[in-house]
Order: C-alpha cells, then structure tokens, then sequence
C-alpha cells in the first residue's frame, strides 16, 4: 500500500513537469490559413430553455468573421420554450442561423447523436465546431480549434471549466480542471484518452470516414465513441490547454446529478487501455489505502502521503489555472479532500446498482 501511495504522488509529479515544460514551450497560437475556412458550430438542445440564450449569446461574440459561420441547433423534442429563446437570440444575427427539430432517427444514432447526426447532414462547411446548450464558448474559441487542425488531425479537443457561486460549484471547478489537467498529461504523450463534446472540433473528413454517428454503435458517451473511430481510422488528434478555447459550464446543480453525470462518463473510462484503467484505479482509491497504510506503517505515514498528496495537488492545480490565466482556488484544497472521497464512494454505489442512465430526462 505505500508503493501504491507513492506512485500517486509520483504520477502527480510527473503531470507537474509535463504541463510546467509544456507552458514554457507555448507560444501564440499559428496563424490560421488565409482565406479563413467556413465553419459549422452544432448545439444539441432539449428542454435547454434556462441556459441556450447564454450559449448563443456568447456565439454572437466570437471574434470570428459571421458570414463564415453557420449555426446549427439541433431541437431534440423539447417541451418548453428552447426553440423559441434560441430564434430569439439569433435574430438580426450576421451570420447563418437554423434551428432543426428533431423527430426521426438516423441509423444506430439515438439522444445526442441523433441529434448531431442531423446537424451534421445540414452542415455546408469541413468544420464541424460541437458545443452544447449549458456552455459558452470564449471569442477566441474558433480560432484556438482551428488553429491545431492539420489534414492529418480529425479531432481537436478544448478545454471546458465549471464556474458558479456555490462551494459546490467551485468544488466542480477544481475537479474539472485538475482532471482536464491530468489528461493533458496523457495527451501530450501521444495517448489518445478522450474528447469533449461541449467543446471540440471534428472534421468532415473524419466525421464521414468513420459513417458518422447513424453508423456507430449507441453510446451514452457519444463524443468518445466517436474520437475512438476516428482515431481508429488512422487520423490525429490534438488537445489544447490555453484560454482561447476555454469554454464555462453550468455546474451539475445536485449530488445526485453529479453522480448521474460521472456515472455516464464512467463507461467511456471503461473502453481505455487496460493499464490507463489501473491508473485511474490507483489514484481514485487513494483514500481507501490509506486505511492499510496506516495499519502498516502508522499515522505519522498517514498523514506524510497526504500531505504530499494534497501539496502536489495544489501545485497541479496553480499550474492548470495559471495556464489559462484564472487563479486557483488553493483555499478549498482540504474541502476538496472531502469531496473527491464523496464522490468516489458515491460513484462506487451508483456503479454496483442496476440503476439506468437519466439523460437530459431520458432513461438508457
């Protein structure tokens, strides 16, 4: 259980070096090439009445020229005003708008990827800019996607930060980006980990390599799915840690949505690599082997591991926020103690239970 303890803190480490060489290395972003592309942003939308008009407005403000954007949103069958508000929003907008509904599906394709299937057939452009209803996006977010993108690459990933007034919602935050941090890590080593589908770049080329979502098996974890095939097909991806692509989410407003929502992404954590799984493992029972480890080698080395453990977290978490200029909220690291031990017991119940997936008010 020590050896355990201590490749924690050793795997903490090595993120610490990786993001610290990696910002040194960082520069401006390349320029984009001349003419600049057309680009497609797609928004998935269900009962999104409280949060589209926000996502859209920051649309509105993206330091990108409109006649080479097209927006389209996707109305999954909503039963409030979702449609309405985004029509609403866009209006007199510079650039191409449309909202679809959504009623047929497309092949394999159901909830999300149902949606993003149809979005993608009415698309007209090679960009295909994913984002969703409860996120909004920075001005610089088009440029900061395509600025990586290359024929080779089919997928560029941004970066996405949980904001709010609560503790709990700042608690979130830190999660967010320290684990965001952590597979920036892995990326920048050339593991392909995962994708985010409120904030990422496809292209069309990969999209349709791959036979688009009607082709791919369903997946509650959709943006994965389809960041594995493409990868599988032989193409590039990139992941991007800089504040011109750092996008702000709503915070899960409850426990249990929480868990809901992790749950979800727990089973695109149980299609990676084996030894990336046991890696994971390890670090999300770092407070269980604190129990043997205190039974082996006493309180005192207890108390050392976690404070290394909670020091290089700090320090893990300076360099995340730093990097897409936000200062971290070090002061909540011991609540974060707690909350991440919560979690950890909470998502271990939610997994052992035959409970199924609540996704935006549907069941899988």
């Amino acid at each position: 259980m020590l050896v355990y303890s201590y490749f924690i803190l050793w795997f903490l480490a090595l993120g610490i070096s990786t993001l610290f060489f990696a910002r040194r290395r960082g520069g401006a972003l390349a320029p984009l090439p001349t003419p600049w592309p057309r680009v497609s942003i797609l928004i998935a939308a269900r009962n999104e009445e409280a949060t589209i008009a926000r996502c859209l407005l920051a649309v509105r403000q993206l330091a990108y020229p409109p006649e080479l954007i097209e927006v389209l949103v996707g109305d999954d069958a909503s039963t409030d005003r979702t449609r309405a508000v985004a029509e609403e929003t866009m209006r007199d907008y510079a650039g191409e708008f449309r909202c679809l509904t959504i009623t047929a599906h497309l092949g394999l394709a159901r909830g999300k990827a149902n949606v993003l299937a149809h979005l993608t057939r009415a698309a007209t452009t090679e960009y295909f800019c994913i984002t969703d209803a409860d996120i909004a996006v920075p001005p610089t977010w088009l440029h900061g996607l395509l600025a990586p993108a290359a024929p080779s690459v089919g997928t560029v990933t941004g970066l996405t930060v949980v904001q709010g007034p609560r503790l709990f919602d700042k608690l979130q935050g830190l999660d967010w980006l320290l684990s965001l941090g952590l597979v920036q890590v892995v990326s920048d080593w050339g593991v392909p980990v995962t994708a985010m589908g409120n904030n990422m770049l496809v292209t069309r080329t990969a999209y349709e390599a791959v036979g688009g979502y009607e082709r791919l098996p369903f997946s509650v974890t959709e943006d994965y799915a389809l960041f594995k095939a493409v990868v599988g097909q032989g193409f590039g991806f990139r992941n991007v840690f800089r504040p011109e692509v750092l996008a702000v989410s709503l915070p899960m407003p409850t426990l249990r949505a929480l868990l809901h929502q992790r749950r979800r992404w727990l089973r695109g954590v149980e299609a990676l690599p084996w030894w990336l799984q046991a890696n994971l493992l390890i670090y999300g029972a770092f407070h269980l082997m604190l129990l043997p480890l205190w039974w082996v080698a006493g309180p005192g080395a207890v108390l050392g591991v976690w404070l290394g453990k909670m020091a290089l977290q700090g320090l893990l978490a300076h360099l995340c926020f730093r990097r897409v200029g936000l200062r971290a909220p070090l002061l909540l690291l011991p609540a974060f103690e707690l909350y991440t031990l919560g979690i950890s017991i909470g998502l271990t119940l939610f997994r052992l239970l035959p409970l199924s997936f609540d996704w935006k008010g549907r069941k899988y």
